[in-house]
């Protein structure tokens, strides 16, 4: 069962065909859409401003979403959000990746098929341009992306809404096993496009 949490009147929405973790919080004025994965752990605490994941957004374990009253925090179609990665009152534009354990502060915006490298810090108001590759703490923008780093994004995000179907099919709570079994079989994986294959930013 989903830990979902009404305030002040106002429930949070998730789209049938997105997967919420059961450990992970939404709390008020949230909106999962479509096609969605939220990882285990991961916080939305929609009890100030509005926080909004559009179709086929992922937002992995442990991170946290949160914004000020009157102000929208949004990830848009296809955004990518790495694992631990904290957002707050900002906008992850269409197809863009935020690298593991960034923070990405308030009113700043990263523009669409764009990356932000692990371990960043985007300050309040800053605006990375579309396609392209920011790091650093403070973040700096480092270059335009190549064609090729945004299809390995692309491809890394579709694994992930593959994830949300396998995980609302198969996955289940049971207990842990005491020894592996002769002959452990591995996770079935059918994408064409493995992660390991591109060294990048991380996610």
């Amino acid at each position: 069962m989903v830990k979902v949490y009404e305030i002040n009147g106002v429930t949070p929405v998730v789209d049938p065909t997105a997967y919420v973790h059961p450990s992970a919080v939404l709390i008020g004025d949230v909106i999962v859409g479509p096609r969605c994965y939220i990882g285990p752990l991961a916080a939305l605490r929609g009890d100030f401003g509005r926080l909004i994941l559009e179709e086929g957004a992922n937002l992995q374990d442990t991170c946290v979403m949160h914004g000020f009253p009157g102000c929208d925090t949004v990830v848009e179609r296809d955004g990518h959000i790495g694992h631990g990665a904290v957002l707050h009152g900002c906008r992850i534009g269409r197809n863009a990746l935020v690298g593991m354990n960034s923070v990405i502060m308030d009113n700043a915006v990263v523009g669409a098929d764009s990356i932000v490298a692990a371990m960043s810090f985007v300050r309040a108001g800053m605006e990375i341009p579309p396609r392209s590759l920011a790091m650093g703490s403070p973040a700096k923008v480092a270059r335009e992306l190549r064609d090729d780093e945004i299809a390995w994004k692309s491809g890394g995000t579709a694994q992930y809404q593959e994830l949300a179907i396998r995980s609302m099919q198969t996955m289940r709570e049971t207990e842990a096993l005491t020894a592996p079994e002769p002959d452990r079989k591995r996770i079935d994986w059918d994408s064409s496009l493995p992660l390991h294959l591109h060294k990048n930013a991380g996610a």
